[in-house]
């Protein structure tokens, strides 16, 4: 690793509830973006990409999901291959399905035709397509088939793309022109939070400001917004976490985001690991994501969503997870809480 620029350090680490191991962590987080960019991809040494098909997508999944006016409608989420988003988010693990060049021109909609098949005539609602970056990012998503991907999701009532909100602009307006009037665009950004400098950290190149004016683009042009919420990102200390999720629930909802995703902080990716060995991070417990959620319901100003995959890893007793699950799900679709449930984690909670 020489050519990173990074020193490294070994140091003996025990995982929660498992046996001591040696991991070579590095000497320090960076303070300036172009080097916490070298910095992240120098962790990702020894985690491979996975394998992946240009013209195949790299899952795809039938969902029910509670729309704003109350109804549950079935849809498709399509998780489509492309190349590398080119930001270097600390936090990011979407890389490992991503491509190191710009994919051919056509194989984007060849992804979405080949999800389609297999759907058939099955009545959906909706079509979320996740590019594990920026669908407006033309090095991702060829500008040259939007008119056909426009076309393939026509059937919908609704289409959510997912982008980057320095991304927001004319190309939002233009694809959302090749669509038919009845179906509605929905952008999904990414905030993660608004702990100022846990943001900054993040090394995602936005501010809440930044993220607000991308918003009020979206909204002045008749256009809905998605926004993901990270739970317990790092950098922000744990006695602090629940209140800075609680704020960065108001600034999304304030921002006109209905709903707001809310994802728990994942390792995997080399960098959460090594912010994790130096005590910039830890794994968030379901408490956490309970609390922010229980939060945005009682608040009652829009939907929000747990995201609940690979929830299996984030810290809670065996015995409990499966009820605490399902709980979660009930509530992703009913946006209720038990009549029990009132009230009952506003502490603080990691």
């Amino acid at each position: 690793m020489a050519a990173s620029g990074f020193g490294w350090r070994r140091l003996f680490f025990v995982p929660r509830g498992g046996l001591p191991v040696i991991v070579n962590i590095m000497v320090a987080y960076p303070s300036g973006p172009s080097e916490r960019s070298r910095w992240i991809l120098a962790a990702r040494e020894g985690i491979e990409r996975l394998t992946v098909d240009s013209q195949r997508p790299s899952a795809w999944m039938i969902e029910q999901e509670r729309q704003a006016d109350g109804q549950r409608q079935d849809g498709v989420t399509v998780f489509l291959v492309n190349r590398e988003c080119p930001w270097r988010c600390a936090m990011c693990d979407l890389w490992r399905s991503t491509t190191t060049a710009p994919i051919p021109m056509g194989d984007i909609v060849r992804q979405l035709d080949w999800v389609l098949t297999n759907v058939g005539e099955r009545p959906l609602s909706w079509i979320k397509l996740y590019n594990a970056g920026s669908f407006f990012d033309a090095g991702a998503i060829p500008i040259e088939d939007h008119a056909a991907i426009a076309e393939r999701c026509s059937r919908f009532d609704r289409v959510i793309l997912e982008c980057h909100p320095s991304l927001i602009g004319p190309r939002v307006l233009q694809f959302r022109g090749l669509l038919p009037a009845r179906t509605k665009l929905e952008i999904a950004m990414g905030l993660e939070t608004v702990h100022p400098e846990a943001l900054e950290k993040l090394n995602k190149r936005i501010t809440p400001q930044s993220f607000r004016s991308a918003a009020e683009f979206l909204r002045s042009h008749d256009c809905d917004l998605r926004t993901f919420l990270l739970v317990r990102p790092p950098f922000i200390r744990a006695e602090e976490c629940l209140r800075w999720l609680r704020l960065s629930i108001d600034f999304a909802l304030d921002c006109g985001s209905n709903p707001v995703v809310l994802i728990p902080t994942r390792i995997g990716n080399g960098a959460m690991e090594q912010l994790l060995a130096l005590g910039e991070f830890s794994l968030p417990g379901l408490d956490l994501l309970e609390a922010g959620v229980q939060y945005c319901v009682e608040l009652g100003r829009g939907r929000v969503f747990a995201d609940l995959w690979d929830l299996e890893r984030f810290l809670t007793p065996a015995d409990e997870f499966g009820q605490r699950r399902a709980r979660l799900e009930a509530i992703n679709l009913t946006q209720q809480l038990a009549p029990d449930e009132a009230g009952i984690r506003t502490g603080t909670v990691g």
